[in-house]
């Protein structure tokens, strides 16, 4: 029985009162549904069929032809003889079968060819011609020499990779005659470069300016990088924080891009190599005439620290009676360069030869005291 409260739409109920073999579903305004259909009394429901699969007519109902107002009392109050005919059933509607296509040869986004097979995974072509596959494995090959490495038109690509093939020979001509006249032997430059190692590390622009940065790169100028590190963490300048960024940086790029550090690690000395390749100790003296002793000769140090100058910022100052003066905040860069302690006991030993010769130089040896002889006062042709 329908509720108190509730309001029926009428226009709708006349239509299915007009109609007697349809019945009125209300729709549910608070929650959504799928849509559903009524079933529609079909004319041949009451046939049934026999053994051989043959329709045969029941027997003529005694039930009388309903009119409008007893459809009505019968939606409302139920009907009141169970010998009518069963009410409709209500069928869900369920959408077709997805076809779902691949990317493979039984892709349904494949060529159309005649007489396809559709299935709910996708198209199933029909075989293909042998002239056909051989046509396309032979394009393909032809695609694969066309792209080839050993086959490209060296012509085109010499515009960039040998723009000028004279100079590029005179100077391939002058660099085998070096070679011949020095016999292979290298310079001390080359030797240099070939047995140590060095890392260039340039900053970003810090926002301070040339007066106040000069101090730190001062600071920490050929001292080990440790140390420095060291002196930067527990120093008072506000750019200080900046510069110890800047050499933990420094750090990690000679470590991993030059090797620089690894001596202890190889067992080329230090204190994690073993005590029969553990070096001894070696005391130099710096240039500015200190003792320094050296035990571990890959550690780190900071052979020189500059500083940049960079660009000038913008800012602005807010003074009284709306005055705003501009303000050019100044901004510098730190480079170091980065050295093995190798580096050091070889310029060392270079300054103690050098001024070991200087001082073979300044001597006199005078000769020896012994009489003159076989002297005449003549000369002897």
């Amino acid at each position: 029985m329908a509720s108190m409260g509730s309001v029926q739409p009428y226009g709708h109920l006349i239509r299915s009162a007009a109609r007697t073999n349809l019945t009125y579903v209300p729709r549910r305004t608070l929650t959504s549904t799928g849509i559903r259909y009524a079933k529609e009394d079909s004319p041949n429901k009451n046939k049934k069929q026999n053994n051989n699969g043959n329709q045969q007519p029941q027997q003529k109902s005694d039930s009388k032809p309903t009119s409008a107002f007893t459809s009505l009392k019968n939606f409302f109050f139920g009907s009141g003889s169970k010998t009518e005919t069963e009410k409709p059933t209500i069928r869900p509607t369920t959408a077709p079968p997805k076809r779902e296509g691949t990317l493979s040869a039984d892709s349904i986004f494949g060529e159309a060819e005649t007489g396809p097979k559709l299935i709910p995974k996708g198209r199933t072509p029909s075989s293909r011609k042998k002239g056909d596959a051989a046509r396309e494995q032979g394009e393909e090959e032809e695609v694969a020499r066309t792209f080839a490495v050993e086959e490209r038109n060296r012509a085109m690509m010499d515009a960039v990779l040998d723009p000028k093939p004279g100079t590029r020979m005179r100077w391939e001509r002058k660099m085998v005659i070096r070679e011949v006249r020095r016999r292979g032997r290298l310079t001390q430059a080359e030797k240099i470069m070939r047995t140590e190692r060095e890392s260039l590390s340039k900053s970003h622009f810090f926002k301070t300016s040339v007066k106040k940065l000069g101090p730190l790169a001062r600071q920490i100028a050929g001292k080990n990088i440790d140390e420095a590190m060291l002196q930067m963490r527990f120093s008072k300048k506000k750019a200080a924080k900046d510069v110890l960024e800047h050499l933990e940086h420094a750090k990690n790029v000679a470590i991993v891009r030059s090797g620089m550090g690894l001596g202890a690690v190889q067992g080329q000395g230090g204190e994690e190599s073993s005590p029969k390749q553990k070096q001894k100790p070696v005391t130099i003296t710096l240039k500015d005439g200190s003792k320094k002793t050296i035990a571990d000769p890959s550690a780190i140090y900071i052979e020189q620290a500059w500083v940049n100058r960079g660009p000038y910022g913008s800012d602005y100052d807010h003074r009284a009676r709306g005055v705003i003066n501009r303000l050019r905040p100044p901004h510098t860069g730190l480079s170091v360069v980065l050295k093995e302690e190798k580096t050091r006991i070889r310029e060392w030993k270079e300054r103690d030869a050098r001024d070991l010769r200087r001082r073979k130089a300044q001597l006199w040896t005078p000769l020896p005291d012994r009489p003159i002889s076989q002297q005449n006062q003549y000369y002897s042709w």
